[in-house]
C-alpha cells in the first residue's frame, strides 16, 4: 500500500478525543436507576432459584419488558456510535456470585453471544490479580497487577463488571483506533502501510488445531470503508522467539513505538476508574482498552475482581478474512473466542479458579 492509496482521514462519532470525553461524562456513563434495577433483579431471580445453566442463557430466558430496547440502542452506539458505554449503579455488593454472574451474563445475552476467553473455554471471565509473571509467553497480563498496555480482545465486544476494585490503580483507559489512525496519517503517513500490513503477534500457547503458533493479522486493517484495529505489543515482541516468524525490521519497530506513543498521549486516551458496580462495555474495532498497575489488598476476598464477558454481536460490521486465523469464523453474530483441541465452553466460579 502506497502513501497515495492510504485510507482518508476518519470521520465521525468513533473519532473522538479522550479529554472531549473526560470533560463531559453524560454522554458515556448511563446511571441505572431503581426501576431498573429491580427489573434486572427479577428476571435474575427465577434463574438463581433453579440454578438454571448460565452458559446456556438466552435473551429469552432474561426477561427484561422495558430494558431490552435500552440495551438494544446500546449495541448500536457501540457498533456505530463512539464505541464504548458505561453503566453505573448495579449494588453488587448486596449480590451473592450467582446473582451478580446471572445480571450480567443475562445483559450480555441481551447484546450478543458469549465466546471462550480462554484454550479453558471460559465463557465468562474473572479478571483477577494471579501475580503470575507476564514475560512468561504462556501467562496473559490480565492474570498480574501489572500495567496492561493498550490493546484489543479477540471478540467484536468486552463487557466488564467491577466487583472489587483494587486497593490503588487499575484505572481503565481508552482510546479511538480512528484517532490514533488520523495521527498517523499526519505525522508519518511512511509509517502507516507497514502497520497495515501483516505482524506476528504470539497466541501465547493457545493454538487452535491447524494454525502457526502466531497470528499475521495488521495492527490496523481498512475494509468495507472501516478502520479495525488488532494489537498486542508483548504479544508482537515475543512472537519473535518463533523462528519462521516474519521479523520486526528497524521501520516496523518505529512504526509500533510511534502506535504505542500515540496510544499513551493524554490528548488522546481518556481515563476512567470502575467504581464497585460498574459495568464497562467496549467495541474492540474501533477501540483500544488498557489498564495502568495497581497495588492489591493483602485478604483475598477484598482484592481486585472483575468479570468478563467477550461477546459477538448481531448486525456488526463484516471483518477481513484474515480475521479467520484468530476467530475462527467472521459470520456476524457468531464470531470471536479462543477454542484449541479439547476445548470444552464453562461458566467457572471463584471458588473453582481461586479456593
Amino acid at each position: 500500500m502506497q502513501g497515495s492509496e492510504l485510507p482518508p482521514k476518519q470521520i465521525g462519532p468513533a473519532a473522538w478525543l479522550g479529554p472531549d470525553m473526560e470533560a463531559d461524562p453524560a454522554q458515556w456513563l448511563t446511571r441505572l436507576t431503581a426501576d431498573e434495577i429491580n427489573e434486572l433483579e427479577a428476571a435474575a431471580e427465577p434463574l438463581v432459584k433453579t440454578n438454571a445453566n448460565i452458559g446456556a442463557m438466552k435473551a429469552h430466558d432474561f426477561k427484561l419488558p422495558t430494558l431490552a430496547k435500552k440495551f438494544s440502542a446500546l449495541r448500536q452506539e457501540l457498533i456505530n456510535g463512539r464505541g464504548f458505554a458505561l453503566l453505573r449503579g448495579l449494588p453488587t455488593a448486596s449480590y451473592t456470585e450467582r446473582e451478580a454472574v446471572t445480571i450480567f451474563y443475562g445483559i450480555g445475552a441481551h447484546l450478543g453471544n458469549a465466546r471462550s476467553q480462554n484454550a479453558n473455554g471460559h465463557i465468562l471471565g474473572h479478571v483477577r490479580n494471579m501475580g503470575l509473571d507476564s514475560t512468561d509467553p504462556k501467562v496473559r497480563v490480565y492474570q498480574t497487577s501489572e500495567r496492561q498496555t493498550f490493546h484489543t480482545d479477540s471478540c467484536d465486544v468486552v463487557g466488564l463488571l467491577c466487583l472489587n476494585p483494587a486497593k490503588s490503580g487499575g484505572m481503565s483507559l481508552l482510546v479511538s483506533a480512528e484517532t490514533v489512525y488520523n495521527e498517523l496519517l499526519e505525522q508519518r503517513p511512511d509509517l502507516l502501510p507497514l502497520l497495515m500490513g501483516p505482524i506476528a503477534t504470539d497466541r501465547r500457547g493457545e493454538v487452535p488445531e491447524g494454525q502457526l503458533p502466531y497470528l499475521l493479522i495488521p495492527v490496523l486493517s481498512w475494509h468495507k470503508n472501516r478502520i479495525t484495529p488488532f494489537y498486542q505489543r508483548q504479544y508482537i515482541d515475543s512472537a519473535q522467539r518463533f523462528e519462521d516468524a516474519p521479523r520486526l525490521t528497524p521501520a516496523h519497530v518505529e512504526a509500533l513505538d510511534l502506535f504505542d506513543d500515540l496510544t499513551n498521549d493524554a490528548g488522546l486516551h481518556m481515563k476512567m476508574m470502575l467504581e464497585r458496580g460498574d459495568m464497562q462495555f467496549v467495541y474492540n474495532h474501533s477501540m483500544l482498552h488498557d489498564r495502568t498497575g495497581f497495588e492489591d489488598f493483602e485478604s483475598l476476598d477484598k482484592r481486585r475482581h472483575l468479570l468478563r464477558l467477550w461477546l459477538s454481536i448481531p448486525g456488526d460490521r463484516e471483518l477481513p478474512e484474515i480475521f479467520k486465523s484468530r476467530y475462527g469464523s467472521i459470520e456476524i453474530g457468531n464470531r470471536g473466542g479462543i477454542v484449541v483441541p479439547g476445548t470444552e465452553f464453562c461458566v467457572p466460579w471463584t471458588k473453582d479458579l481461586f479456593g
